[in-house]
């Protein structure tokens, strides 16, 4: 588990590109303090196990289905990435709770400065879209964010000097690709209301009597 706040930009120095799957290894230095073979590294949004550990880099495997779902494969060799360590019970919670396993990808379609911030329009699918809402959280490429507006086809964020400093926003473009992560709350309520099920009438469980059997009235 993570918070989505980034604590240091890696440099990708190796890539091994299997048939389905690859090898990446990543220079850094903060995150590697006090990580062990087996701990979890958030890169660019997406939870990675450490497999090795050298002077400065570490190494982690990419299968197949993360591919799929994220923007890992279009890393290059010198290619920039945001790096977190998973969290301790003592760590602040200054973002959110993110899990790094991201739900698919967007696309920046605008940039626009207003004064010292930066707008980020994405667009996405509907699939991430639904769970998108004004002012919740979105981890994008690891980065815990507020989401400033949101539509049918885009939503937008608005990032201040520091986080723009400290990730690898301020070098992205118009049509560059992005891994998003909703906030995992919206799927558990769907799940546990029964939303949306396939190929199955949608009932609505809620009534008096569900609210009195769990404390609600």
């Amino acid at each position: 588990m993570f918070t989505g706040i980034v604590e240091e930009i890696g440099t990708i120095t190796h890539i091994k590109n299997g048939v389905k799957s690859s090898k990446l290894i990543i220079n850094c230095n903060k995150v590697l303090e006090t990580t062990e073979i087996g701990d979890s590294i958030c890169t660019n949004g997406v939870c990675l196990t450490v497999t090795n550990i050298n002077k400065g880099t570490f190494e982690a495997d990419v299968m197949a289905e993360t591919i799929r779902k994220s923007n890992l494969n279009t890393l290059k060799i010198g290619s920039k990435v945001n790096l977190e360590r998973a969290l301790s019970l003592s760590t602040r919670l200054g973002g959110h709770l993110v899990s790094g396993h991201i739900d698919g990808i967007g696309y920046i379609k605008d940039l626009k400065k207003e004064d010292n911030a930066i707008w980020i329009t994405i667009k996405t699918s509907v699939d991430i879209l639904r769970y998108i809402v004004y002012k919740g959280s979105i981890t994008i490429d690891g980065i815990s964010l507020t989401i400033a507006y949101v539509d049918d086809d885009i939503f937008k964020v608005s990032i201040i000097p520091h986080t723009l400093q400290q990730t690898i926003l301020s070098s992205k473009n118009i049509g560059d690709s992005v891994n998003l992560e909703c906030d995992i709350i919206g799927k558990y309520v769907e799940k546990l209301l029964g939303i949306n099920k396939p190929n199955k009438q949608q009932v609505n469980n809620i009534n008096e009597i569900f609210l009195k059997e769990n404390g609600f009235i």
